[in-house]
């Protein structure tokens, strides 16, 4: 693989596992939401996530062209090798730490699958016609819930609120620029991430100003460190046990067929 295809498979990897990685975490609610449509509604995103995630890792097993599939690149690799967002990995936490999570990825992903419908790479421009539906659908969801908790009870607001507070240092990994970033925007695969961020954030001021929250990076917030390392394959802990549960079977049953 030369370093054109290496630097194409690093970003498309990238992609799908911050599909799968939160879709994983999404899939945990299953049979725990806060009534049965919204049980359902969390399984069927889900499902968005991991479908999306299959995609991605196929186009990166073929753009890698070492014969390894969806499955080798989900199933048997391990934590260092994983690019996703820090985000992502971390516990499942309360329906209002999800919801704050989800809120924040939603809107990313829902600028940056807008932005990829022009990419240079057909194939990607073509995954991301599919997926551009799915987040805008996700997008409505995750603001729907901000709405609705953050100007329902003072307890759901401030759930929501500590939610947000924790998960926005996180968010700073979105947008920091790489070489892998840079060589995929100069050929046009990836768009510009100022843009994104631009946009990202206006979008957010605006949801949580309507939900009646603070942002934690404003005068009256919190302010914390940025995390970041998941992109170089620097996790939390928790990535490592999300992949245990996660790979267990086909780890214990290599190349079985099903």
């Amino acid at each position: 693989m030369n370093a054109a295809a290496g630097a194409l498979f690093e970003f498309v990897l990238r992609l799908g596992d911050n599909a799968l990685i939160n879709g994983q975490r999404v899939s945990e609610w299953c049979g725990h939401g806060p009534f049965l449509e919204e049980d359902v509604a969390l399984a069927n995103t889900a499902l968005d996530l991991i479908g999306r995630a299959r995609l991605l890792l196929t186009y990166a097993g073929e753009i890698e062209g070492r014969g390894r599939g969806e499955d080798d690149l989900a199933f048997l690799r391990h934590e260092r090798d994983w690019r996703n967002f820090l985000l992502l990995e971390l516990p499942r936490g309360d329906f209002g730490f999800t919801m704050a999570r989800q809120l924040l990825a939603d809107a990313y992903h829902r600028h940056l699958y807008r932005a990829l419908l022009d990419s240079a790479d057909e194939t990607l421009a073509g995954i991301a016609a599919k997926a551009v539906k799915e987040c805008g659908y996700h997008w409505r969801r995750s603001h729907d819930w901000a709405l609705r908790l953050g100007n329902g009870t003072e307890e759901s607001r401030r759930r929501l609120q500590q939610g947000v507070d924790e998960c926005w240092p996180y968010s700073a990994e979105f947008f920091q620029l790489d070489e892998i970033d840079r060589e995929m925007q100069t050929r046009g695969v990836a768009p510009r991430l100022e843009r994104l961020e631009e946009a990202w954030r206006d979008e957010m001021a605006t949801a949580l100003r309507e939900a009646g929250l603070r942002r934690p990076d404003g005068e009256s917030g919190v302010r914390q460190r940025p995390a970041d390392g998941g992109r170089q394959g620097l996790h939390t802990e928790y990535l490592g046990y999300l992949l245990a549960e996660m790979q267990s079977v086909p780890r214990a049953y290599p190349g079985l067929q099903w």
